[in-house]
């Protein structure tokens, strides 16, 4: 498959392509993917039937990827946080002959070049949102979101971070020209060189999926590499497997029916304590990774794999932050920080954990209010917010972990453990669906800012600090350093001071973090949109790549040089 044919689905997506390309560049709002479960967009039965396609995985093998080079099935140790295990087998990878599969792979995928692996990928992810329906069944029973959280997030918001990754890949290759006549000036004829660029992947790549958000997550990863002629190992994590799988039972079909080798797309789940990250990691056929998760592991990536030579591309833990100076608006802060802190139980790598709130109280249209009654407008809003547990749950969703679990299940525990003072109480929910479902609303810990020790870590789920400062220049302070120095995700703030917003850009560009200034209404700061918003800076611990700049797609491949003169 070579540039000289094009590809027919070239010309099928080319529109999308366009506009996808258009709204990168100008950071305008773009959805290729409609986010509304809605059986008006996506068919009368399409809820149904992408249930009954979930359900048709559970306690069987999953034979599709029976064509991957295997050494036998694998059993799964996925079981819902809403309660039932799921059963899926998987095959196993013989790391040997799949990478030897993969490497083989290579030179078609390459020789597509970029418009038509373009086009290629962008056929996968259409093919994808078809089965939105039962990937986010699988987000459900595999991550603990809620279900309309799992049809969003896990279907059309990542599948349009996918596109994104893609188009951004397009584009940075195109700004390499296949050949060109050089000419250098001379006193005589002047020196005449005919050269040929040729874009060349790096390798193989590997994705390290995460267990909270399983294809949005591993998505950007996935497609920045094969857009880029990198065939692509995706390891998901052990307890979230099956969305993956599902995704790549769909790329494998989408290649080999375009007329490419599928092993350009492996799967590589694994035994319980395998470790097959950390072997994949040290293969010298790997030489991209991409990993969301843990910072121990993150970090050890960083810096083994990252010092042998490897492109190491990391999304870890971070302590995000909210500065509340002043607002005009009470209820709404109070309301959208409700929705916040409840959202998928703060199980999200974007929750807001830490908020730093004058001693003295914030200015409001009524007067002042103490951080006392600051506090207490805050808990008060979750708890109006998620008063009908039947309609807490569609938010909260299940507690993924046992980490989780044990903070939402003794909070004062947590408060004892930083110094501070319970506020709010977690308070259990029961779900209508599924009894086995832990249920958390969140919960609220009062503490004074010298206490660092205490709020400088991450507490994953459940849990928000309100740190009490000396004033809201503190705040800031306190903000930027806890973030150079442990990494964030985002920064909010609330001030009806221009000068004081003036600050916190500053500081928020000192700590290399992005800002959310007085959201209120439908805009969280949990949430970032597909071709405007960057996720990650890659400038704090948290990350060290942006979904999705330019420096995310462009070091994914090469170029080489031929030249001859004329």
């Amino acid at each position: 498959m070579t540039t000289t044919a094009l590809h027919p689905l070239v010309d099928a997506h080319r529109e999308t392509l366009e506009q996808a390309k258009a709204a990168l560049a100008s950071r305008s709002y773009y959805s290729a993917y409609p986010e509304s479960p809605s059986p008006k967009i996506y068919g009368e039965t399409a809820a149904a039937d992408g249930l009954a396609a979930y359900e048709a995985h559970l306690n069987a093998p999953y034979e599709n990827l029976a064509s991957q080079p295997n050494d036998g099935m694998v059993a799964s140790s996925e079981v819902s946080p809403y309660g039932p295990a799921l059963g899926v087998s998987y095959p196993h990878l013989d790391l040997d002959s799949a990478l030897a599969a993969a490497t083989a792979a290579i030179p078609g995928w390459r020789d597509a070049g970029p418009l038509v692996r373009a086009a290629v990928c962008t056929e996968m992810v259409a093919q994808i949102n078809k089965r939105s329906f039962e990937i986010a069944n699988a987000v459900m029973h595999t991550s603990g979101q809620p279900f309309v959280m799992s049809f969003q997030a896990g279907g059309p918001h990542a599948q349009d971070r996918a596109l994104e990754s893609i188009v951004a890949g397009l584009v940075e290759q195109e700004r390499i020209p296949e050949s060109v006549i050089w000419e250098k000036p001379g006193r005589g004829e002047p020196v005449r060189m005919q050269k040929d660029y040729q874009i060349v992947p790096r390798g193989i790549a590997l994705v390290i999926g995460c267990n909270t958000f399983p294809t949005w997550n591993a998505y950007p990863g996935i497609f920045a590499s094969l857009a880029t002629g990198n065939p692509v190992v995706i390891k998901p994590h052990p307890r979230a497997i099956l969305p993956l799988a599902i995704s790549v039972d769909i790329m494998r079909s989408v290649l080999a029916d375009a007329g490419f080798d599928p092993n350009v797309v492996l799967l590589a789940p694994e035994r319980d304590g395998e470790g097959l990250a950390k072997v994949l990691a040290e293969r010298p056929e790997i030489a991209i990774i991409d990993y969301t998760g843990g910072p121990a592991f993150g970090s050890w990536l960083e810096k083994e794999a990252g010092g042998n030579g490897k492109l190491v591309y990391t999304e870890k833990a971070g302590i995000n932050s909210i500065v509340i100076d002043s607002t005009d608006n009470v209820r709404g802060m109070t309301g959208n920080l409700a929705f916040s802190f409840s959202l998928y139980t703060g199980q999200m790598c974007t929750a807001p954990q830490n908020v730093y709130i004058p001693e003295g109280g914030i200015d409001t249209p009524d007067g002042t209010l103490s951080f006392d009654e600051v506090a207490g407008a805050i808990a008060k809003a979750i708890e109006k917010f998620n008063g009908d547990d039947a309609k807490a749950v569609e938010i909260l969703g299940a507690c993924v972990n046992d980490d989780v679990k044990a903070r939402a299940n003794d909070l004062a525990a947590v408060a004892a453990e930083v110094g501070g003072e319970v506020v709010l109480n977690n308070r259990k929910v029961e779900h209508p669906k599924f009894p086995d479902a832990v249920v958390r609303t969140p919960g609220l810990i009062k503490i004074d800012a010298a206490k660092e020790e205490g709020y400088t870590r991450e507490f994953f789920g459940p849990v928000a600090f309100l740190i009490a400062t000396k004033d809201t220049d503190e705040s800031l302070t306190k903000m930027r350093d806890t973030i150079k120095a442990h990494g964030a995700m985002t920064m909010a703030i609330y001030s009806t001071s221009e000068d004081v917003l003036v600050k916190a850009r500053a500081a928020c560009a000192a700590a290399g973090v992005a800002l959310s200034e007085n959201l209120m209404g439908s805009v969280f700061v949990n949430q970032t949109a597909a071709f405007s918003d960057y996720h990650g800076t890659g400038a704090n611990p948290a990350a060290n790549a942006a979904y999705t700049d330019a420096a995310f797609v462009s070091n994914r491949f090469r170029v080489i040089t031929s030249r001859r003169h004329i």
